[in-house]
């Protein structure tokens, strides 16, 4: 493997564990919002989701 290959493979790590990182951002705050609905949502009379 030449040093380019190296280069590319070090590059498409770093963005795939930046991706992961983002999605897992992402449904951590899914989880905030729907937590603070279930949380909220007799309080406020709105329909619970099941």
């Amino acid at each position: 493997m030449n040093w380019l290959g190296v280069v590319m493979m070090a590059v498409g790590l770093y963005l795939a564990l930046k991706v992961a990182g983002t999605a897992l951002k992402l449904l951590m705050w899914a989880m905030v919002l729907v937590g603070a609905y279930l949380f909220a949502s007799p309080l406020l009379g709105l329909p619970a989701p099941f």
